[in-house]
């Protein structure tokens, strides 16, 4: 797959670039573009990424990775990120992570058969005070009991 942004889109991140003393400043928001135009973002991605900020693939990677928010693969259209860090763990989020994997008969890292829905476990989403949380998309679900992650899954598809 080609990577390429259009002229829309490499003027809005020229524009960010003017606002910081270091263009690879924009970096965050970049991959945010790939990930948003492609659905995730592949190597081909970063080394584009890379490229068009002048730093190292390596760097890209390192920044890809430590974020749960970027996707290195092909994602469901509902992507179920269950924090299991401290707070949630100690709140159930490993009941509510079987939960899930029960109710949608796949397991964490997998995406169900009809591309509707992926697991993955991630850590902290930074709502530790209404744990145990998950990330679907770009919507919190919070203060989640194994009835409630039920609901969310019965409505996701029905939508």
């Amino acid at each position: 797959m080609e990577v390429q942004f259009s002229e829309q889109e490499l003027q809005t991140i020229e524009n960010l670039k003017t606002r910081y003393l270091k263009p690879d400043s924009v970096i965050l928001e970049v991959l945010y573009l790939l990930q948003e135009k492609y659905g995730y973002i592949t190597r081909e991605g970063m080394k584009y990424a890379a490229d068009l900020l002048g730093i190292t693939e390596e760097h890209v990677l390192g920044v890809v990775t430590f974020y749960s928010m970027f996707n290195t693969q092909p994602v469901g259209k509902y992507h179920l990120q269950v924090c299991t860090n401290v707070s949630c763990m100690l709140k159930g989020a490993y009941s509510l992570l079987k939960k899930i994997e029960s109710e949608l008969n796949i397991k964490k890292g997998e995406t169900t058969p009809d591309g509707l829905f992926t697991i993955s476990e991630v850590e902290c989403l930074g709502s530790c005070g209404t744990a145990p949380v998950i990330q679907i998309n770009e919507d919190y679900y919070e203060d989640l009991n194994e009835e409630k992650v039920t609901q969310i899954i019965k409505e996701l598809k029905n939508r």
